[in-house]
């Protein structure tokens, strides 16, 4: 079966089997995990009376793969066909996260536990989000690239939102073990829809696994290193990623302890709304490109939500706590959209045969700063509290937006489809609008 392309008019790409189960696959195993992002600190605070520094270095775990193995992984993808890499990423993730309640049940789980696993399965996310960028190109044509990502991230984001309420619910009423027994399930319902996908992707070339590794992985960091856009953008969301993970590691922390939150449920219900921007952001994305252009849309998206983060250290017990929630809704709104934007610009940017390279470089340098903010965070928590913490971090990410405005991004109206092809510049400066900015994170 072919990728959906450029004359199709049979609808939306719903309308096409192979993404929509790609589709219900990815979306089901975001809901587990936005499911575990509650329940595995819940279990290490509750279950364990885990530090401050224990559980940022939780979230920590999780992304130092990144930093580990992030580059190769990204020439290993670009030599290996990648629905079978997502298949054994899939199962592998379900047994590092079913072994959680295994080892409860067993009176054997630990700190150190939780810390190995969160390692391992973020080492299987590095190869399974790097082959899922890689693959949609080659499921949808170029011009149906915008659309499917606004799909995925938009109901990426929807889990997003049920996720941490279904977690805390769990959590609540049965034990937050029970919540990883959940996603350990949607990684199997991930793992059946890929294997029932009719698209057979095309082989990697075969002088690929013939060329050194070191080779392959300078060719991409090269192409990331000198192209203007695509470096702007990863510095960005290296130093916005830092500053995101550096609050966001100790937000149930700052929840429970700051402002009183005792119930699980109601920690999962303030991160469930929290998260509901990212469906907002999904929604507008596509507007926003289209009706201010890509350039300008990418920088609307993220200079006029960051500034909102620094609602959530002024939040207080009882109604103090929708600070917290107007805060995650409006970053959320602009993260997603950005993303969305910039996801569909690299795919249709970067020559396919660096596409896997190029992911993988730039995701390097935006993840890779991930585990440095979760401890960050973790760190300033407890030397100079929890709430000083989160104002630091909040106000590094509204300072971080800065870096989107030192490279060519703001001179254009639109981004570029190719390297060497100019941006579009209008040839007069665009009328007013009278659509509302989004928000985001």
């Amino acid at each position: 079966m072919t990728a959906l392309v450029a004359g199709d008019r049979r609808g939306t790409v719903l309308r096409h089997r192979d993404f929509r189960l790609f589709w219900v696959g990815q979306t089901t195993s975001t809901f587990g995990s936005a499911i575990t992002a509650v329940a595995l600190p819940l279990v290490a605070v509750g279950a364990l009376n885990a530090s401050t520094l224990h559980v940022a270095a939780l979230q920590a775990a999780v992304w130092l793969p990144w930093l580990l193995i992030g580059l190769p992984a990204g020439v290993w993808v670009d030599r290996l066909r990648r629905r079978p890499v997502m298949i054994t990423c899939n199962t592998v993730s379900l047994l590092l996260v079913a072994s959680v309640p295994a080892a409860a049940w067993l009176n054997a789980l630990t700190i150190a536990h939780l810390l190995t696993v969160a390692l391992l399965a973020g080492a299987a996310a590095v190869f399974s989000e790097t082959a899922h960028q890689v693959y949609l190109p080659s499921l949808l044509s170029g011009d149906r690239l915008a659309e499917g990502n606004a799909k995925l991230h938009g109901s990426e984001a929807a889990a997003q939102v049920a996720g941490p309420g279904a977690g805390g619910l769990i959590a609540q009423l049965l034990g937050a073990v029970f919540g990883l027994l959940a996603d350990a399930s949607t990684f199997l319902v991930c793992t059946v829809c890929l294997l029932t996908l009719r698209h057979r992707e095309p082989r990697p070339s075969p002088r690929t696994p013939h060329r050194p590794l070191l080779g392959e992985l300078t060719e991409g960091l090269r192409f990331l290193r000198h192209d203007p856009y695509l470096r702007t953008m990863a510095v960005f969301g290296a130093a916005a990623n830092l500053a995101l993970t550096g609050y966001q590691s100790i937000l149930v922390v700052f929840l429970v302890r700051e402002n009183a939150v005792t119930e699980p449920g109601t920690v999962g219900v303030i991160l469930a709304l929290m998260s509901g921007g990212g469906v907002l952001g999904a929604l507008v994305a596509t507007t926003v490109a289209r009706r201010c252009g890509t350039a300008r849309g990418l920088l609307l998206c993220h200079l006029a939500t960051a500034p909102f983060a620094l609602l959530i250290p002024l939040a207080g017990p009882g109604p103090g706590l929708t600070l917290v929630v107007l805060a995650g809704t409006a970053v959320g709104t602009g993260i997603v959209a950005g993303n969305i934007i910039k996801d569909s610009f690299r795919q249709t940017y970067t020559p396919r045969h660096l596409l896997g390279r190029v992911v993988t470089g730039m995701q390097l340098v935006n993840y890779g700063t991930m585990p440095l903010g979760a401890l960050l965070g973790g760190l300033l928590g407890t030397a100079l509290g929890v709430r000083p913490a989160v104002w630091i971090m909040t106000g590094a990410l509204v300072l971080s937006t800065g870096i989107l405005l030192t490279g060519p991004i703001r001179h254009h109206r639109d981004l570029p489809d190719s390297p060497g092809r100019p941006a579009h510049v209008p040839a007069e400066p665009p009328r007013a609008r009278d659509d509302p900015a989004p928000a985001d994170g």
